[in-house]
Order: structure tokens, then C-alpha cells, then sequence
């Protein structure tokens, strides 16, 4: 599937945060600022080497535990479809902190390729609260779309600034996430955003679903790229790309280019 998707073996995914949308604490009321910023770093991302690129409203926080209002949900189509106009990779959806049921309608409305649910399947206790998985709502929308084909479900396990209330049996509830909540690929991440994972912890998950793709969420960098990619298919990368690896700084070109040229020469 990554092939098909990112016409790569190993997918190098850039992340697009987003500053505050309309709505959140700490929105600033200039959407053409926004739009502006989410273009121009698609376009370093694109020109740097990535292979796809996820957009999340990460501004946004605090987080809710359940869906965004329609105001997340137009502003996000908005800054989606403006990173869809500026580059021509596949583009991905990140709604925080849980509401794989608006970006599946982001997704749909502008052509998106995949999304990314935080808690597809399970419960996790995060900061904000409980968050219950609903990956049978999740897949019964998506085909009420009819976007089975189009839009993949990439769910992570055991997800970053959470612990789970049941089992931490992470092979466990890779399997259970996979065969009884039917995602099309999985994401394994460290503690939190921008800390690694652990290597162990990819390889139990690959070896649970060998046949799943695999994508590390945290903490990739040019000095641990080959160990985490010669076990998973790819990595979602937004921290270490950032001016001096901090998340609240702009995306530094050079950064990106780096770690392409680490990624794109791995067997």
C-alpha cells in the first residue's frame, strides 16, 4: 500500500501544523495568514524530498476528546485544499485530538488520500480525558461516502500523550487494531509529540501484522531514521524539521533536505 500510495518503498511524510483555526483560544482572525503559512510549508516540505504531507489543526489545542465543530471542519477544507493547489503529493489529515469522522469528510470533499486516527480502536486516558475508539462508526461513514478505495485509515497504536485502559500489550492491540478494527495502516510513536519511539516497540507491531504497513509518528531524525526505517515503511516527520528541531518554528529548508537524502538511500 505505501507504494501505491507514495510510489515509494519507505514514505518520508512531512507534517503541515497549523496555527490556530477559528474557534480555538488562540486564533489570531486572519485565515488568509493561515492558508498563507500552510502553502508555504508544503512547498519547502514538497521541495525538500517528502513523499506526502499530513496537515493537523495543531494550534488548536486545548483539545477536545470528541468531534470538532464546523468551524474546525471548513477551515481545515480550506487549508487543506490550498496545500492540494501548491503541491502534488498525497495529502493526509490529522484532526486532533479524535475526529477521524471530520477528517474523512475533509478527506472526501478535497481529494485527500488518507487520515490519520489517533484512537481508532480502544480507549485511551489522555490529558483531555477518555478517548473512545469508534472504529465501527469511522468505517461505516466511510463507506457511507464511498470512499473505501480513496481515503486509507492510518491508526496509531497505543497513541502518543495517552495510556491505554485496557491492555499494553502493544502486538496485541496492533492485531486487534488491524483485524478487528480494520485499519489500513498503523502508527507507532513515542511517549510524546517529538520524543521517539522505541525500536522495539516497531518491531513487535511489524512482526504482529507483517502484511500492515507501519509508519514511526514521533521523534524521527537524520540520526535515527535508518534504525526505525529498516524496520517500519515510513515516518511522519514534523519536530526535527522545524528550525533548530523546535516545534514552534518555521520548517527549515535544509532540514528537510537532510533527511530526504537519509531516507531516499535506505535499502
Amino acid at each position: 500500500m505505501i507504494d501505491a500510495l507514495f510510489g515509494v518503498r519507505k514514505a518520508f511524510i512531512g507534517v503541515v501544523h497549523l496555527p490556530p483555526l477559528p474557534g480555538s483560544p488562540r486564533w489570531r482572525g486572519d485565515m488568509k495568514a493561515v492558508l498563507g503559512q500552510a502553502r508555504d510549508e508544503a512547498h519547502l516540505l514538497a521541495e525538500g524530498g517528502a513523499d506526502g504531507i499530513i496537515v493537523e489543526n495543531f494550534g488548536d489545542a486545548p483539545f477536545a476528546t470528541g468531534p470538532v465543530g464546523p468551524h474546525t471542519v471548513a477551515a481545515m477544507t480550506l487549508a487543506v485544499q490550498a496545500v492540494m493547489e501548491r503541491v502534488a503529493l498525497p495529502i493526509g489529515i490529522n484532526m486532533l485530538r479524535n475526529d477521524p469522522h471530520s477528517a474523512l469528510a475533509v478527506a472526501v470533499a478535497t481529494g485527500a488520500r488518507f487520515i490519520r486516527a489517533n484512537v481508532h480502536y480502544g480507549v485511551m486516558v489522555a490529558e483531555e480525558g477518555l478517548i473512545q475508539g469508534r472504529a465501527d462508526e469511522t468505517l461505516r461513514y466511510r463507506r457511507a461516502l464511498g470512499a473505501d478505495e480513496k481515503v486509507k485509515i492510518f491508526a496509531d497504536v497505543l497513541v502518543k500523550h495517552a495510556v491505554p485502559l485496557g491492555t499494553t500489550d502493544i502486538s496485541q492491540v496492533a492485531r486487534e487494531t488491524v483485524h478487528r478494527g480494520l485499519a489500513d495502516g498503523l502508527i507507532v510513536t513515542g511517549p510524546a509529540t517529538g520524543t521517539s519511539a522505541d525500536v522495539d516497540d516497531v518491531a513487535r507491531v511489524k512482526a504482529a501484522v507483517p502484511d500492515v504497513p507501519v509508519l514511526v509518528g514521533s521523534g524521527i531524525d537524520e540520526s535515527n531514521a535508518e534504525a526505525f526505517l529498516a524496520l517500519a515503511d515510513g515516518a511522519i516527520v514534523g519536530t526535527s524539521l522545524k528550525v533548530d528541531g523546535a516545534i514552534q518554528n518555521p520548517v527549515d529548508p535544509a532540514r528537510v533536505k537532510r533527511l530526504a537524502r537519509r531516507i531516499k538511500v535506505l535499502p
